[in-house]
């Protein structure tokens, strides 16, 4: 089983910058797939992007070219750096493990999410 801790969240002017991290524990993050999905109030939790074992990563196309998510193995943590933040960006991001695809029902493990508010 895995457990998952994100963090880095916070409140950013529009044009700015984050950088949230995902620490997993409980068992090693080496072979399972990373992903990281958002919720904004009052809508569904979307995708944002995910990462294989192998590191192939897909990144939904709200955040393609902005967002760069990365994983290091060694600290049992995966990155998500947001740049050029837009207010739309607002939303609550949580990591999830041990899965594949765009649909929460395609994981197996949550974080507990870390709020990003981007102002205009």
């Amino acid at each position: 089983e895995v457990q998952l801790v994100e963090s880095g969240g916070g409140l950013v002017q529009a044009g700015g910058s984050l950088k949230l991290s995902c620490v997993a524990s409980g068992s090693p993050i080496d072979d399972y797939a990373i992903g990281w999905f958002r919720q904004a109030p009052g809508k569904e939790r979307e995708p944002v992007s995910y990462i294989s074992d192998s590191y192939s990563i897909i990144y939904d196309d709200s955040v393609e070219g902005r967002f760069t998510m990365t994983r290091h193995n060694a600290k049992n943590t995966v990155y998500l750096e947001m740049n050029s933040l837009k207010p739309e960006d607002t939303a609550v991001y949580y990591c999830a493990a041990d899965g594949w695809g765009p649909l929460v029902t395609d994981w197996k493990y949550w974080g507990k999410g870390t709020p990003v508010t981007v102002s205009s």
